[in-house]
Parts: structure tokens; sequence; C-alpha cells
């Protein structure tokens, strides 16, 4: 009876993680590749919420204990991406085309000993990480994307 019930359980989990997936678009791609990039982390949809010039989607990474945050313009356009969790999500699959930008100014920045935060600025992106174990935080942005009256404090 236990393993019949477990096994209902997996199944309706399954489903559901299947049918909603994970919302991760990439940054300054259009929110509809959100589709494509479900396969790449392992959550689920938290929540969507509108603000007066930009939607922000929030996921729960299931395996990482992760929390993504995307910011959208109005016309559909993934202008920033924010987390907090256990560990920072992949770079590469929410930074997309952008990616190597960071990876080359990141290999040039200069650490501080003792500082445990960063942040690497390129002509295009701004990626930012802080926090400490179990609270890793960071935000990426694309300044040009940015809407209008929206500062960049809000993306959090």
């Amino acid at each position: 009876m236990m393993l019949r019930l477990w096994l209902i359980s997996l199944c309706l989990a399954l489903f559901i993680a299947c049918r909603y997936g994970v919302a991760a678009a990439t940054l300054g791609e259009p929110a509809d590749t959100i589709a494509r990039d479900t396969r790449k982390f392992s959550g689920v949809l938290q929540k969507s919420s509108v603000r007066a010039k930009y939607r922000v989607q929030s996921f729960a990474s299931g395996t990482t204990a992760t929390t993504v945050r995307e910011y959208v313009t109005p016309s559909g356009i993934v202008f920033a991406v924010a987390w907090n969790g256990l560990v920072h999500p992949d770079l590469q699959a929410l930074l997309g085309n952008y990616h190597q930008d960071y990876s080359k100014a990141r290999s040039r920045a200069v650490r501080e000993p003792g500082r445990r935060g960063a942040k690497v600025t390129t002509e295009r992106l701004v990626v930012e990480t802080w926090g400490h174990m179990r609270n890793l935080q960071g935000r990426a942005y694309l300044p040009e994307l940015l809407p209008e009256g929206v500062s960049v404090d809000e993306i959090r």
C-alpha cells in the first residue's frame, strides 16, 4: 500500500514538473524562451507579479534550493535576473549570449582579499554577487534595457 501511494505521489510530481516546468528565460532574450530553458533547471514556478514598468517572474529550483527572479520589460525582453539561495544558479544558462563577456571580464577582475562579494561590469552587462554560506545572492542586468524610471535597486 505504501509503495503504491509513493508511486502515485511520484507520478503526480513528475506530471506537475513536466506540465509547468520552470520559468527560466535568458537575459536579453524574449520571455518566451522559457520553454527552451525549462529543462536546464529543476524547479517550480512560484509567482509572477506586475509592476508599473516591468513584470517579475520567480521560480525555485528544487535541486539547489535557489530562487531566481526574472525581470521582463513590457515588450517581453528579460532585462535582469536576481537570485538567492544555497548556491548561485547556472549563470551560463541565465546570461546566455552575455556569458562570454562575463567570463572574460571576471577572469581579468582583481579579487580583493577578504571580500566575498564581486561586481563584474562590461560594456553591456553588470553582474553582482554577494552573501555568505547558505545565503548566496546576486543579480545581473543589462543597463541599456532597463526601462525608463526603473532603478537598479529594484532588482533584488
